[in-house]
């Protein structure tokens, strides 16, 4: 079973990877150089007679997660810049493990379509389309959900155990924008009367909520 998932997945980013909205490569590898300080639609590419195996290298999926924050959830990436050698690739994973009743809030990818596989635990998922139509689903252990790119989606765990799923990106570097943070924690401060106004909420409730998006001191 574990085998057939993996091999979906893999199938997933060797297909995304001809799609993706990533650059394609123009050599066999282009390892990420971060120290450059040349400005390019990725990274510099690393000296290759400098590039070893650990640059394509992570073992930080492995592993549970220690959660301890207020959603319940916590998000560890696998892409370039974890792993040097995906530069250009268009291709990173992510693993996500949640507490009973987490949550992985409301967010978008801006760069890459998303294919979560549930390793253990059941969950709560789905996406919003920009219709305003919500395709929503219940998965378990084995099971596989994919959420289209840009589209907002969530997931939460609906058990009394931890959950943890692997995630596929069809980019190095999908990106993450949190609904909720990005809207009451940017800075400079989205203005209070943009937020009540979106919101239908007045000015007081906006800055309560700001309050407990605020950095702990």
């Amino acid at each position: 079973m574990a085998v057939k998932v993996f091999a979906s997945l893999f199938i997933f980013l060797t297909i995304s990877s001809r799609v993706a909205s990533d650059p394609d490569p123009l050599q066999d590898i282009c390892v990420a150089d971060k120290s450059s300080a040349t400005k390019v639609n990725g990274f510099a590419c690393k000296d290759e007679a400098k590039v070893t195996a650990a640059d394509f290298f992570f073992a930080g999926l492995a592993k549970a997660a220690v959660v301890n924050n207020s959603v319940g959830s916590v998000v560890t990436g696998a892409n370039v810049e974890k792993i040097p050698g995906l530069n250009t690739l268009g291709v990173s994973l992510a693993r996500i493990d949640y507490e009973a009743g987490g949550l992985n809030p409301p967010h978008t990818h801006p760069r890459a379509t998303e294919m979560i596989f549930v390793l253990t635990g059941e969950l709560d998922v789905g996406f919003i389309t920009t219709a305003n139509k919500l395709f929503s689903k219940s998965i378990k252990k084995g099971d596989i959900f994919v959420f289209p790119k840009g589209l907002v989606h969530f997931q939460k765990n609906n058990g009394n155990k931890p959950a943890a799923v692997i995630s596929a990106f069809n980019s190095q570097l999908p990106g993450t924008q949190s609904i909720a943070m990005t809207l009451f924690s940017a800075s400079p401060a989205v203005p209070d009367n943009v937020l009540s106004k979106a919101f239908q909420i007045g000015t007081k409730e906006v800055e309560e909520i700001k309050s407990r998006f605020a950095p702990k001191s």
